[in-house]
């Protein structure tokens, strides 16, 4: 399987929150998954971060590029495809990780209940 992970379950999994569910963290450690990250959520993470509102430890970059995740960049494609999903979510990270995971044929591992509206595999 090929799963995009949403950007809590990214820091979930990192940190090891225990809010993180299970069949998720089994899918994280099947080695027969292919687990995706977007810059989309290092970006978000990243603007949350400055911002002051996520408390990450320094490392919690370098502890990612560690990790055995594919990283997925953004193309035009994904940013085009936006336009064509229906106003649901109003969050723009998310918005582009649902077009993401449309082209690119991901499952979207993601606890978030509007994403769930959309015509996307959730994990």
């Amino acid at each position: 399987m090929r799963v995009l992970l949403d950007t809590h379950v990214i820091l979930w999994a990192v940190s090891g929150d225990t809010s993180l569910p299970s069949r998720y963290r089994t899918a994280l450690e099947d080695l027969a998954n292919d687990i995706y990250i977007s810059a989309v959520s290092e970006w978000e993470i990243a603007i949350k971060r400055s911002a002051g509102k996520l408390d990450l430890p320094a490392t919690f970059f370098e502890t990612l590029d560690t990790a055995e995740y594919v990283s997925l960049s953004v193309t035009r494609h994904h940013a085009r495809a936006v336009q064509y999903l229906q106003p649901i979510h109003k969050d723009p990270f998310d918005r582009l990780l649902i077009a993401q995971a449309q082209c690119e044929g991901l499952t979207l591992a993601t606890v978030d209940t509007d994403i769930r509206k959309y015509d996307v595999p959730i994990l």
